[in-house]
C-alpha cells in the first residue's frame, strides 16, 4: 500500500491521474482544480501520457491556464481494443464464456461506481481509493485474463515505463493506469497535497461544467443568476458563461434571449481562450438564428464554426445537420 503515499520521497516524475470527461462531472475535481493543483506544484508544463480524445476537458484548460502539454508519451493500441471487442464476442457464443464476461462488467460496474461518486484532490489521491481502483482492474484480469481481455494492459504499461523513464516533471496519466504504473517508475511519487485547496478557478469550472448540464429539477433562474454575477477567467472566461446561460434561455424556449448571449460571447471570442469554446459557441448560435428564421445567417455561422482550426465534435455535428437541415427548436 505504500506505493500509493504521495509525498513519500522526492520524485522527478509526479503522476498526476486524469478521470478524462468525467472532470465536468464532479464540482470539486474538474479541469479547474487541476490548473490549480499544477500550480500547487510550481508546474508549468506536463507530459501528456493519457487518452487521445480531442475533445479532453483538460485540452481545453491547460493551455487556457499557460500550461504547455508535451505529446510523444503515448502509442497507438486501437489494435488491442479490436482484439478485446472479438475475444468479447466470442466469449459470448458459450455460457462459460458469458458467466467470465459477467464477473468482467461486474467489476467495471464496480469502477464506474468509484468514480462516478463525489471525488476530491484528496479522495482521488488516497491509498485506500487507488487500491479500490486496481481491486477492479484485477477483477477484469481474474475473469478474462490477460491479453485482449485486458487489452494487454502490463504490455501497455510496460511500454508506458518505458516512454517516461529519466523524464521528470508532471505526467498526466489515466487513472485506472496509475496505480499500476506507479511501481514501475523508480522514483516516480503522486501529488504532495500538502497546503493545497481549491480556489476561484475551480469554483467557476464547476459552475459552468453545471450550467451545461441542465437536469429537469434545475431553479434555472437561481443558475442565471449565478452566471451572470461572475466575470469569468482563463480557464471559464465570460464568453463561455453566456454561452451556457444561453442554453437556458433555450430551455425555456426564449430564442431571443438566447441570441443575445450568444452574440455577446461571439463578439467577446479570443485566440487565447479555451480552444472548444469557439465552434461550441458558433454552432449553437447557428442554430438559434435558424430557429429565428434567418438562414442565409445560420449558414454562414455554421460555415465559421467549420473552418475554425479545432471544433468539438458535437459543434461539427450540429453544423453539419444545421447546413444540411434548418434547426428547429423542439421542446416537447
Amino acid at each position: 500500500m505504500s506505493q500509493f503515499t504521495p509525498g513519500a520521497r522526492p520524485a522527478s516524475l509526479t503522476l498526476l491521474p486524469d478521470l478524462g470527461d468525467l472532470l465536468r462531472l464532479h464540482p470539486q475535481f474538474n479541469a479547474g482544480t487541476v490548473t490549480e493543483l499544477l500550480a500547487h506544484l510550481g508546474a508549468r508544463e506536463v507530459l501528456w501520457a493519457s487518452g487521445d480524445d480531442p475533445d479532453h476537458p483538460l485540452r481545453d484548460a491547460l493551455p487556457a491556464a499557460g500550461i504547455t502539454v508535451h505529446e510523444g508519451f503515448t502509442a497507438d493500441w486501437a489494435w488491442a481494443d479490436a482484439e478485446h471487442e472479438q475475444m468479447l464476442g466470442f466469449l459470448n457464443q458459450f455460457p462459460q464464456g458469458r458467466e467470465r464476461l459477467r464477473r468482467a462488467q461486474g467489476a467495471e460496474q464496480s469502477l464506474a461506481a468509484l468514480v462516478t461518486a463525489p471525488l476530491d484532490a484528496a479522495r482521488v489521491l488516497s491509498p485506500t481509493f487507488l487500491a479500490e481502483v486496481e481491486a477492479t482492474r484485477a477483477e477484469v484480469r481474474a475473469a478474462l485474463d490477460e491479453g485482449p481481455g485486458t487489452r494487454w494492459r502490463q504490455r501497455r504499461m510496460d511500454d508506458l515505463a518505458a516512454r517516461l523513464d529519466g523524464q521528470s516533471g508532471v505526467v498526466v496519466v489515466p487513472l485506472d493506469d496509475l496505480p499500476a504504473l506507479l511501481p514501475r517508475l523508480p522514483g516516480a511519487a503522486l501529488p504532495d497535497l500538502g497546503g493545497f485547496t481549491p480556489g476561484e478557478t475551480s469554483r467557476l469550472r464547476a459552475l459552468a461544467d453545471r450550467a451545461w448540464q441542465l437536469r429537469d429539477q434545475d431553479d434555472l433562474n437561481a443558475l442565471l443568476a449565478l452566471l451572470d454575477r461572475e466575470n469569468g477567467d482563463r480557464v471559464t472566461p465570460r464568453a463561455e458563461l453566456d454561452a451556457a446561460a444561453a442554453g437556458i434561455h433555450l430551455a425555456v424556449g426564449d430564442l431571443p434571449g438566447a441570441r443575445e448571449r450568444l452574440e455577446r460571447a461571439a463578439h467577446a471570442l479570443t485566440d487565447g481562450q479555451p480552444r472548444s469554446l469557439a465552434g461550441l459557441v458558433l454552432a449553437r448560435l447557428g442554430q438559434v438564428r435558424d430557429a429565428l428564421g434567418d438562414r442565409e445567417l445560420a449558414q454562414r455561422t455554421y460555415r465559421a464554426a467549420l473552418a475554425l482550426n479545432h471544433a468539438p465534435q458535437v459543434a461539427r455535428a450540429a453544423a453539419q445537420d444545421g447546413l444540411r437541415e434548418a434547426f428547429v427548436l423542439d421542446l416537447t
